[in-house]
Order: structure tokens, then C-alpha cells, then sequence
């Protein structure tokens, strides 16, 4: 199964679901939930992502969106490399993390 998700109504409005892997529950740490919620905002203001609606769950996220540029594609890619990102960033540098070892 392909991992790429393939938009092929530039212009629509799609519902996507990511998961982190292994299923981890990361979002249950509000830290690292608000880096989710700082990233669809800047996406929302400056990459033209329309969004209809989101559901954050502990291990995975539900986005129903439309890229006001038609360029979904870019839009995910962006989106999540930069909150994998800043994720794994906030992870190393959280001395509290108890589960820091497995999770990385």
C-alpha cells in the first residue's frame, strides 16, 4: 500500500487520518499536543489550508481540510514533516519525558 496520499481534486476537500508509529499515545502530553495545534494554526494563516474540521486522538489525528492553494499534497508534507520535527525535538529535550528511551 502506498504511503503518499494521492488528492487527485486539487481543489476538494479532503478527510485524511495520520497515526504516529506504533500507535504511540503522544498526544496525551499537552506539549506535544499543542505543537500539533501551533502547526495546523501556521498552516491555517500562512500555507492556505482550509480547515473544516480535526479530531486529535491519543495516537493519531482525523483532518478534514482543503488547500486554498491546490497543492494538498505539499500541504500534508509540510505539515508533517515540520511537526515530526519540532515532535522529536520536544521529546529529547523534555528531562520529565519518562517514556524518552522507547519513544525515540
Amino acid at each position: 500500500m502506498s504511503r503518499k496520499y494521492k488528492f487527485h481534486e486539487k481543489e476538494g476537500a479532503y478527510f485524511i487520518s495520520f497515526a504516529t508509529v506504533y500507535w504511540i499515545d503522544l498526544f496525551t502530553r499537552i506539549q506535544y499536543f499543542d505543537i500539533i495545534i501551533k502547526a495546523l494554526d501556521y498552516c491555517r494563516t500562512n500555507k492556505g489550508m482550509e480547515i473544516f474540521g480535526y479530531c486529535i486522538m491519543p495516537s493519531h489525528i482525523h483532518l478534514i481540510f482543503r488547500s486554498a492553494d491546490g497543492k494538498p499534497s505539499e500541504l500534508i508534507r509540510d505539515f508533517k514533516g515540520f511537526t515530526s520535527r519540532q515532535i522529536i525535538k520536544a521529546i529529547q529535550e523534555n528531562n520529565q519525558e519518562s517514556r524518552k528511551e522507547w519513544m525515540l
